[in-house]
């Protein structure tokens, strides 16, 4: 943690300071546990009625907000969340590896190296390959054939590179991501599959997040494509010649099929499943465990799927989702019974 005089945070963050600019803060914590001299925010007018229980220092809230029951420090801003998050940043800064290449790293002849680059244990770094300035390399982490890693990029511990991956200025990977392993392409024949080569590669934007085992395939013959901005989370499937907008959001365990187009600023809700081949136009929300079998073509909220019930009303419910069909014939033939009548 670092310590800041809550007026340099104010003017950090973007807010206005409404209590004494000279208290040091040091640490965040949720509204209901925090404690004296603790900062703390709020997002929702439900949480106004517990102004009085609060016991922290200081007070992130929109201006908009009645927070006359809070005796604390407050630092107003439009967007409590995004102040919030500004803070922790500040507050909290990532820790990070000695500016030194360990001794055990493996780095070939042929690689390039720029300013402040960090490289740690066991690390193997192959031919080809060129690091921007203070790029970061977790321990045992493995970098393939010519790929190219830009400025302030960070791999966790344990991330593998195939060859032939760009990665751009300031993306973050997480452990266990692999990016570049062959797409799921094989050709059949009489109950044999052979295998298609995968000769295209990986491109990932500037400012990416990329979670924890998350997979990212290369292309078949045209490179894979992760826009700026995107954030992915933890153990997502993309599929060979995937390409996804700009600042588009998946959340945990999603799975992307080969040679879809997503477009940019959606957000994909955790366990969706899009298959391959189709397009989302941008602005699309799918909600988790979301089924996309066909395109997208108009930008909204999109649902699949029933949601959790009493197992013995889910049990008659399928029973009737498999008699739909019966019963539209059913009304249809009715339907021209009562026209025949009328006539």
């Amino acid at each position: 943690m670092t310590a800041m005089l809550l007026a340099d945070l104010a003017k950090s963050i973007g807010a206005k300071l409404e209590g004494n600019g000279n208290v040091s803060v040091t640490k965040v914590a949720p509204f209901e546990l925090a404690e004296q001299g603790d900062l703390t925010f709020t997002t929702h007018a439900k949480y106004l009625s517990k102004l009085p229980d609060c016991n922290a220092s200081i007070l992130i809230a929109s201006p908009k907000m009645d927070l006359s029951g809070f005796d604390g420090d407050i630092l107003f801003h439009e967007n409590p969340y995004l102040a919030y998050a500004k803070a922790v940043q500040l507050l909290y800064p990532e820790p990070q590896q000695a500016h030194e290449i360990h001794a055990s790293a493996v780095i070939s002849d042929n690689v390039t190296l720029g300013k402040d680059v960090r490289i740690g244990a066991n690390v193997v770094i192959e031919d080809g390959v060129v690091l921007g300035d203070r790029v970061s390399i977790g321990a045992n982490s493995v970098i393939g054939l010519n790929s190219q890693l830009d400025d302030d990029v960070r791999l966790m511990p344990n991330v593998t590179i195939y060859h032939g991956v760009t990665i751009g200025k300031r993306t973050r990977i997480h452990s266990g991501v692999v990016i570049g392993a062959d797409g799921f392409g094989y050709a059949p024949d009489n109950g044999v599959w052979n295998k298609i080569p995968q000769v295209g590669g990986v491109r990932v934007g500037d400012d990416v997040e990329i979670g924890a085992n998350t997979t990212i395939d290369r292309g078949a013959l045209t490179d894979t494509i992760i826009g700026n901005g995107v954030i992915l989370d933890n153990q997502i499937q993309i599929g060979h010649n995937v390409v996804v907008g700009d600042h588009t959001a998946m959340a945990g365990a999603v799975a992307v099929g080969g040679s879809a187009i997503i477009g940019k600023h959606c957000q994909i809700g955790g366990g969706a499943g899009i298959a391959g081949h189709i397009n989302i136009v941008d602005n699309v929300i799918i909600m988790g465990m979301g089924m996309v079998t066909g395109s997208v073509k108009k930008p909204g909220l999109y649902s699949s799927g029933t949601g959790l019930s009493d197992t013995s009303i889910w049990r008659r419910n399928a029973v009737r989702f498999n008699q739909l069909d019966d019963l539209f014939k059913s009304v249809r033939e009715l339907k021209k019974l009562i026209q025949l009548k009328d006539k």
